[in-house]
């Protein structure tokens, strides 16, 4: 009694498959959702908790997304879309939040001068006027008078500001917040500010799902991953990033079987040995094949699937991300090396598909942009609360050097691979993961697989069916036949 497809008679029929085109069939349940165990490689070295990593993007993963992602379980990736100095401060910036939590406070330099009202009562004043830096001061903004404010003409010392090691967990900080009856402590590490905390922060993220252990390195800090390119400045780069403490290495392409990425990979390997290195970005079987001759530790997977990305549409060259998946995991497995979806995640069930077709890991960029700890200022547009959210093959982004990662970095004429939007406030990443973790987990309950081995195993041995959706199931699968409605996920 046959029904539905297995995935390697679906996959072979010459056409490219999104995760939306398909749908699997339900399996047999014989344990709790609880029972369900999300742990897996994010490369042949770096285990996870959750299969989440957050996308190199400079509207993505900088310091507070990575501290974050790595508190959850997973691991973000900084991007290198600035100076490697600002990259390998931005790694060393997420390792210090010991408590991964963007603050709601503002900061400035002491030469700034503030034109519109701050959030928050408080600014506190660093030398840089960013974080991590030396606190020379703070401003109480009730005390502010007048359109354009000048910092240092309102700036307070440090006297009476209780400052604590970066490494303080949550309990002694809420303690010290009682005992001194501050509204906020300061977190320091080697003399400079990592972190403000106020009360409201405090209880902000008391209030979120509890965090587990988290991604920790050997020095019991958070693992946070940087990309590189694969040019011979990239060299420089890779050296400044490992020692700020990278524990992996994403080479950042658009089309990784070239070779200068080849090269760059055994360049890598040679150097730093202990290093795990991820290529790509891969989406057929030989250009997979190429990467893992040359020793990469892990593949990134997706060609044109982000929901900012042009590729298909500029150069006629990617692939549908559910056949992608598919077909690189499966020549990927036979050499134990772990494939990161990259692209085209927009909800749980993707998720699912992704990691069931083949996947280790999941890679989110608009899934995760618009977050608290995304960088960037939230904006008001069309009464909706939004931060921007670009591409990396956007003009605007090239502009800042992302466009060797289409290997456009030397042409005369740079033509765009992505572009500048915006996407609605989500809150924080310490909330809406694990909500969506556990939709993960009730799929995977679904489909009778209690971890990632037994889904891949169960898809190989063709007992987990698919079938294509047609555009009316599409339809019939998602909210229809309403008026209105009000969708909240949790």
């Amino acid at each position: 009694m046959e029904d539905g497809f297995a995935a390697s008679r679906l996959f072979s029929q010459g056409y490219s498959y999104t995760y939306d085109d398909v749908i699997f069939l339900p399996h047999y349940i014989d344990f709790p959702t609880d029972a369900v165990s999300l742990s897996t490689s994010l490369s042949r070295n770096i285990r996870l908790s959750i299969p989440c990593v957050a996308s190199p993007m400079d509207t993505v993963s900088e310091a507070y997304m990575a501290a974050a992602m790595a508190a959850l379980g997973g691991i973000a990736i900084v991007h290198s879309n600035c100076t490697s100095a600002q990259q390998a401060s931005i790694i060393r910036h997420a390792k210090s939040l010991h408590i991964p939590i963007a603050p709601s406070v503002a900061f400035a330099s002491p030469q700034d001068v503030l034109t519109a009202p701050p959030q928050g009562r408080y600014v506190f004043v660093t030398e840089s006027g960013t974080l991590p830096s030396k606190l020379v001061g703070y401003v109480d903004c009730e005390n502010l008078k007048g359109e354009e404010v000048k910092i240092f003409d309102y700036m307070r010392d440090c006297k009476s500001v209780e400052s604590v090691p970066w490494n303080h967990d949550l309990g002694k900080i809420e303690a010290i917040l009682e005992e001194k009856k501050s509204d906020f402590v300061v977190l320091e590490r080697d003399g400079e500010v990592v972190n403000v905390l106020i009360k409201e922060d405090v209880e902000r993220l008391k209030g979120y799902p509890k965090l587990g252990a988290g991604t920790v390195g050997a020095d019991g800090e958070w693992m946070v991953g940087a990309a590189l390119g694969t040019r011979e400045s990239d060299k420089e780069r890779l050296e400044h990033v490992v020692k700020a403490g990278a524990n992996v290495v994403v080479l950042d392409s658009s089309q990784g079987n070239s070779i200068y990425q080849i090269e760059m990979i055994k360049y890598i390997k040679k150097t730093y040995p202990q290093l795990d290195v991820i290529g790509g970005n891969v989406v057929t079987m030989s250009q997979a094949q190429n990467l893992i001759q040359a020793g990469v530790d892990a593949l990134r997977v997706g060609m044109g699937s982000g929901s900012i990305c042009t590729t298909q549409e500029v150069c006629a060259v990617g692939r549908g991300q559910a056949t992608a998946v598919y077909k690189v995991s499966s020549i990927a497995a036979q050499h134990g090396v772990p494939v990161i979806a990259d692209g085209g995640i927009s909800n749980s069930g993707h998720i699912v598909k992704a990691l069931v077709l083949g996947a280790s890991t999941v890679m989110m960029g608009s899934f995760l942009a618009g977050s608290t700890e995304a960088p960037g200022a939230y904006e008001y547009k069309n009464g909706q609360r939004v931060k921007k959210y670009r591409g990396m093959g956007s003009l605007e982004a090239m502009t800042k050097g992302s466009d060797q990662r289409y290997l456009g970095d030397t042409a005369k004429l740079k033509i765009a691979q992505g572009v500048v939007g915006a996407v609605a406030d989500k809150g924080s990443v310490l909330k809406f993961v694990p909500y969506t973790m556990q939709a993960v987990k009730q799929g995977f309950q679904d489909l009778g697989a209690s971890s990632l081995p037994m889904a891949h195993d169960l898809l190989r041995s063709g007992t987990l069916r698919l079938e294509v959706r047609t555009g009316a199931a599409q339809v019939e699968g998602g909210i229809h036949g309403l008026v209105s409605y009000e969708k909240k996920s949790f």
